[in-house]
């Protein structure tokens, strides 16, 4: 299959990246990504046969996010989420979301007072996060938002496999995380996944560092974007208050 060009601007926001269709799950097989030739194991495909890798799929995103990160002045993790959110090539969903929790996280951080190696932290969450494939939430049963949150702790204390209190720390962080977001149920959406792990991880950040967040409750402007929506089931849904913030993309239902 012949490789296409596909500017950021031409890019679907939601759906699939090159016709904006609604992407299938299924059985695992041998995909060719249409933007980079190559092939690659994967679960899921566009109807009309478009295929992107996640490595393409996230490539612009990835960039915007470090860029964003040097530029940000929030100590509100949720605001600094929703500033990498607004992006160029920051997609409804996507494997980009397993880098924008961690990196939210340590700018907030950062800016708050915390102590911290800021480039080589901002790096190795990238480094980390970029691995972890989209779709994981289904596939492995753990949110690559909530992995994200391990991350961060990790990489903050300096965990490995035979530390002691660290390894106790990052896994606890993103066991709490990943438990909210469980309790809140799917289909996933990756807006209300970041929004939940930024909350649950600002309370373990001020309990092991003494740093505050003081992250407030996010009114989404994402769900239109968004076909399987909980509406009034998410947390973060604006129910009554007005929704001229976010353009109607589609009828939403009843």
């Amino acid at each position: 299959m012949k490789k296409i060009n596909l500017s950021t601007k031409e890019s679907h926001k939601f759906g699939c990246l090159i016709c904006g269709e609604e992407l299938h799950y299924g059985e695992e097989e041998t995909l060719h990504c249409m933007l980079c030739g190559k092939d690659t194991r994967s679960n899921v495909s566009c109807p009309k046969g478009h295929f992107v890798c996640d490595a393409c799929h996230g490539k612009k995103a990835l960039v915007s996010l470090m860029e964003e990160v040097y530029k940000n002045t929030f100590t509100d993790p949720i605001k600094v989420a929703q500033s990498m959110m607004d992006k160029e090539g920051v997609h409804m969903h996507g494997p980009e979301h397993h880098s924008l929790v961690a990196l939210a996280l340590l700018v907030a951080y950062k800016n708050a007072g915390g102590e911290v190696d800021f480039d080589e932290a901002a790096k190795e969450i990238l480094r980390r996060g970029s691995k972890v494939p989209g779709g994981v939430c289904g596939n492995w049963g753990s949110c690559g938002a909530s992995i994200s949150v391990g991350i961060f702790f990790s990489v903050l204390s300096g965990a490995t496999p035979l530390t002691t209190d660290s390894w106790a720390l990052s896994n606890r962080a993103a066991a709490l995380a990943h438990l909210k977001i469980a309790e809140l149920g799917g289909p996933r959406c990756c807006k209300r996944n970041t929004f939940t792990a930024l909350l649950e991880a600002s309370k373990v950040i001020e309990e092991a560092y003494g740093v505050k967040l003081y992250p407030v409750l996010p009114v989404c402007t994402y769900f239109p974007m968004n076909r399987q929506c909980l509406l009034e089931g998410c947390p973060y849904y604006p129910k009554t208050q007005k929704l001229k913030q976010a353009p109607t993309l589609f009828k939403l239902k009843d």
